[in-house]
């Protein structure tokens, strides 16, 4: 199976987990945007959903399906959102789509987090994909000296040759050359350091369940 199949494969998969009449969380990425197709067809059993990007909004409503500000609604049951990375704790990396902020906002209002990948996304440690990290722009070339003392190299992610602005107005930076043996600890480190907003390492908010797509169907994983 090609990766899109994989990634249709489990955007279908995650069906299961949207609870009818309940307003479902949603994420960002080439994996969501399967999911978000899949889920036109049961958009009548629930109410809407809260999106973690500009993006998904657009893709949610174009099928349909109405879209609330997350400080409109309470507790949501489940967010189902991607995954740059994975470990077997349910730890990941994510913002490859620059989402990440948002993504963990939504993440941490949900129950349950339920990540969808392909088999590729599955690592022993995390680090070898680029972490993102969401940083205020003042800040950027501060932020990139404390990664370069613990032996990572930061670089300003571009769009069209100038620093790509997020939905929150700010600028990504992508971290090489780490290895993140504790992720709990790398993630805290981290989010204090002044004039990030958010970083890329989903440990407090990891999955809970991780739909993977692999040559012989979907395999779950529970953590």
């Amino acid at each position: 199976m090609t990766q899109d199949e994989l990634k249709a494969l489990v955007g279908q998969a995650a069906l299961q987990y949207v609870v009818p009449g309940e307003i479902v969380g949603v994420g960002t990425g080439s994996t969501v945007n399967k999911f978000i197709d899949a889920l036109a067809s049961m958009k009548d059993s629930i109410p809407g959903a809260v999106s973690s990007s500009e993006a998904s909004t657009a893709r949610l409503k174009a099928l349909g399906i109405p879209v609330f500000e997350a400080n409109a609604v309470g507790e949501l049951a489940v967010y189902i959102d991607g995954a740059d990375e994975i470990d077997a704790r349910g730890y990941m990396v994510k913002g490859g789509g620059a989402a990440l902020t948002r993504e963990k906002i939504v993440a941490a209002q949900s129950r349950q987090f339920v990540c969808i990948a392909d088999e590729s996304k599955l690592v022993k440690a995390l680090g070898a994909f680029p972490l993102p990290v969401e940083v205020i722009p003042m800040a950027t070339a501060r932020v990139a000296r404390q990664f370069a003392a613990l032996g990572g190299k930061a670089q300003v992610r571009l769009k069209d040759g100038q620093p790509l602005v997020t939905d929150n107005g700010q600028h990504i930076i992508d971290v090489t050359g780490l290895s993140i043996d504790d992720p709990l600890a790398f993630e805290t480190m981290v989010n204090q350091w002044a004039g990030v907003v958010t970083v890329g390492v989903f440990a407090h908010q990891k999955a809970n369940v991780c739909l993977l797509g692999t040559s012989a169907g979907v395999r779950t994983l529970s953590f």
